[in-house]
């Protein structure tokens, strides 16, 4: 996870601890779990803190938009996938949504006027954590409705071991669907300007979703988390009934593959990749369905998700 300048955003649960992120960025593993290369349910989150300095709003990479065929690839993964799958990734583990309880919902009013449960996503196109999320999070989307506007985004060399992950970005994405509503937040570019010591930032969450980022992106609602580590991104909050803090799989996992090879091979249940990104896709999936109370049906009552829901002990 990363976090906007002058606050921080930082790396969080299970597994090894990570090579720090270079360029005056803190990030790494916190430990929440001690685990080992072995196949068992444990809880992996990976998410980055970072300190950066005033610098100018724009980004000079320009915005590329997303090739179209690889845009549906990732968002119509078939059905037979998703569900031989499953929660099945033995060589990349993958951690599921944290449970809220008690919470205010979360909703917005849809493009057509329909107050819907609403999901909203912080983070930030250097992030590598960042990078790796947002696979799983619009394969998740895809079953629900449909984007237009996508970009692709690459993690940048200073986020070295990670630079080079392709991923995409959120910036001029657009979603529509009526089951619930996205939001999300860029907040800062791949690209560190000359003389500055920060990436440029890129947009502002509002004053309402600064004040659910802060809240619960916290040792109160994700336990293990170092009071240094709060607000990190990538922050997901779904409806306020979940939360997904930081990656939910390693993003060496999308290492030395490129964009098309990572979209085209999601219709293979058998690459490990595929099955990291389906996996915490299908977690998601099964957070969405609740919040959604279990529409569309034949994606909520699929045997993808009924597995994730056992797991998360949700119905």
């Amino acid at each position: 996870m990363a976090k906007s300048p002058p606050p921080k955003r930082t790396p969080t649960k299970g597994g090894p601890k990570s090579a720090p992120v270079k360029g005056g960025r803190p990030a790494g593993l916190f430990t929440w779990l001690a685990i080992g290369l072995v196949v068992v349910v444990v809880v992996v989150l990976v998410i980055i803190k970072v300190t950066g300095g005033t610098t100018p709003s724009t980004n000079s990479t320009g915005f590329q938009p997303a090739d179209p065929t690889t845009v549906a690839e990732v968002t119509h993964v078939p059905m037979s996938v998703f569900n031989t799958v499953g929660v099945t990734s033995p060589v990349a583990l993958v951690t599921p949504p944290l449970v809220l309880k008690g919470q205010p919902a979360l909703t917005a009013t849809s493009s057509t006027g329909k107050k819907l449960p609403e999901v909203l996503y912080i983070g930030a196109e250097y992030c590598p954590y960042c990078a790796a999320q947002r696979w799983a999070t619009i394969a998740a989307l895809g079953r629900f409705g449909t984007f237009t506007g996508l970009g692709d985004m690459t993690v940048p060399s200073t986020e070295s071991p990670y630079a080079g992950v392709p991923t995409f970005t959120f910036l001029k994405a657009t979603y529509k669907s009526k089951y619930l509503v996205f939001k999300s937040v860029e907040e800062f570019t791949n690209v560190v300007p000359a003389g500055a010591s920060f990436y440029s930032k890129l947009q502002n969450p509002t004053a309402s979703e600064q004040a659910i980022f802060k809240k619960y992106d916290s040792p109160k609602f994700v336990p293990g988390l170092p009071k240094t580590s709060a607000e990190s991104i990538p922050f997901i909050t779904i409806g306020n009934r979940y939360l997904v803090v930081g990656a939910s799989y390693t993003p060496a996992t999308l290492a030395n593959l490129s964009r098309s090879q990572i979209a085209s091979g999601l219709n293979q249940p058998a690459l490990p990749v595929s099955q990291a990104i389906i996996t915490s896709a299908n977690y998601q999936t099964a957070t969405f369905c609740v919040i959604t109370k279990n529409q569309p049906g034949s994606v909520c009552n699929s045997p993808g998700v009924l597995a994730a829901k056992k797991v998360m002990g949700i119905k």
